[in-house]
């Protein structure tokens, strides 16, 4: 079977299970959608009902619940008067199946996505609609927590067409070693890239383990070069975030400072420092090994300390993790990227009968409902005790399925996250760690809505430097293949992108 007819059944597959799936999961089709628009015109209030799309972040429901039947649902159900019907979609297949919803001829009132690229798309079909004066009606919250950066980021030629949800971490990679392999050999914390190399080297090749055999890894990192950004900011770069030079905006990706970066990362692969199996890491992998003993040096995400660290220790309980400085490189250099402020979009599809409601629905997820959504219901999940928080972490894993909600429209109230992060534990520094990655973030200076080439071309220009770059570092590709790289990255979309960010950074 050719390649071509290959894809068209797997394509053909996919609408129909999804076609399928959509009628067996909600009434769509049944459903009353064009009552209130008929109340509407005659000045009734519209029965408030809405039905919304939403990512299940891969949590699940304890027996006997669903997304449609659930405390936290019945809670928002309490404080916003409305009823609703919530469709998850498998998490495998999210963003193809919103591509087929928004063909289906039956569209939800709402649907949330992380793809930046599905916004401008839609926004250019006039698919979804804008919705400043519903936010102005209905959204007090929402233009009281929401900062004005974000909102650039959802408008499109002066009109807002997304809600956003926002990031409550502007970065994520830290740092972290075995204490204990330092100690066995001698050796100090590294700060300079440099020791790091050396503290490698010394994991690699001299027994850190004490186990009499050579199975432990210099670094370990993931696929596509994924927990490499310390290395690279101390080259004064990171993969994929726009800086200024010479007063334009220029691409991370194409820079000199990211061929160095690259230049080093394909040193420590062939010296053997690097671990061989990087290009099939996915992140549980990664966490795998760690677990295991095999890695002793790695830049964890800052909440890895509840996690594959924590296993680690339980593991192996001579295993003593402390986190690090940031590689300084030879300019001085040092730092890791930061995140876009705003998560995920809530786009209200312009057939929605119902837009105030979801504007409602949000406001309530953003404000008044903030809190018990982030912590869970307070004298079940957690309580407060001589001024601090204190979980039941059964009772927390339990409900974590609140977050499915919770994220939708996810805002920082500072004391609500510090108060959440040490209820669930102190030792684990997940405070200090956010505090140490804000502190180190080289920043993306390229902060609006995605360009319409973006939606266009990113997708594929991705995929070419993810290819490219790890055949580099490999050696499969000589390192000045990254020079064709960058003239084809320009050929190929990157030049109209470079125009049309710098067309908003002139004008901002």
């Amino acid at each position: 079977m050719n390649n071509r007819h290959s894809s068209t059944i797997v394509l053909r597959l996919l609408v129909f299970s999804v076609a399928g799936w959509l009628l067996a999961s909600c009434s769509w089709l049944t459903s009353g959608g064009d009552d209130g628009k008929s109340e509407r015109k005659h000045g009734i209030l519209p029965h408030q009902k809405i039905r919304i799309v939403i990512n299940s972040l891969g949590y699940t429901f304890p027996e006997g619940m669903n997304e449609n039947n659930n405390p936290y649902l019945d809670y928002i159900k309490e404080g916003t008067n409305l009823d609703i019907d919530v469709v998850l979609p498998p998490i495998d297949a999210y963003h193809e199946m919103l591509n087929v919803i928004m063909t289906s001829g039956d569209l939800p009132d709402m649907i949330n996505t992380s793809n930046s690229g599905f916004l401008s798309n839609y926004v250019k079909r006039d698919a979804i609609m804008p919705l400043d004066e519903y936010i102005d009606l209905y959204g007090p919250d929402l233009k009281r927590l929401i900062p004005q950066e974000a909102w650039e980021q959802v408008t499109f030629d002066g009109k807002i067409y997304a809600i956003p949800s926002l990031n409550e971490v502007m970065g994520t990679e830290i740092m972290y070693v075995r204490k204990d392999w330092l100690d066995n050999l001698g050796l100090e914390p590294p700060e300079t890239l440099e020791e790091y190399v050396e503290v490698m080297k010394r994991f690699a090749e001299s027994d850190p383990d004490g186990n009499d055999s050579l199975d432990t890894i210099g670094l370990s990192i993931t696929e596509n070069l994924g927990r490499t950004a310390p290395f690279f900011g101390a080259f004064g770069t990171q993969k994929s975030a726009w800086y200024e030079r010479d007063g334009e905006l220029v691409y991370s990706g194409i820079l000199p400072e990211t061929k160095e970066a690259l230049a080093f990362l394909s040193g420590l692969y062939r010296d053997q420092l690097l671990d061989p199996e990087f290009p099939l890491n996915k992140t549980k992998t990664l966490e795998e090994k760690i677990i295991s003993g095999k890695v002793g040096l790695f830049s964890a995400a800052w909440f890895d300390t509840r996690g594959p660290i924590e296993e680690s220790r339980k593991s192996d309980p001579k295993a003593e993790w402390i986190p690090l400085e940031y590689p300084v490189g030879k300019d001085g250099h040092r730092g890791t990227y930061s995140t876009s402020l705003v998560r995920s979009y809530n786009v209200i599809p312009a057939t929605s009968s119902n837009p105030e409601g979801v504007v409602t629905f949000l406001n309530f997820i953003a404000g008044e409902g903030h809190k018990t959504l982030k912590l869970g219901f307070e004298n079940e999940v957690w309580i407060k005790r001589d001024g601090k928080m204190i979980s039941n972490f059964a009772e927390h894993d339990r409900q974590k399925y609140r977050g499915i909600y919770g994220a939708l429209c996810d805002t920082v109230e500072l004391d609500v996250s510090k108060d959440r992060l040490d209820s669930l534990g102190e030792h684990f520094h997940l405070w200090d760690n956010i505090e140490k990655v804000h502190a180190n973030l080289i920043k993306n200076q390229f902060e609006s809505a995605p360009t319409p080439a973006m939606g266009k071309y990113n997708t594929k220009l991705q995929q070419l430097q993810d290819e490219t770059f790890t055949k580099i570092v490999v050696g499969t590709l000589p390192l000045d293949e990254f020079d064709s790289f960058v003239e084809r990255w320009k050929r190929e979309g990157g030049n109209e992108i470079t125009e049309e960010v710098n067309e908003w950074y002139k004008n901002k």
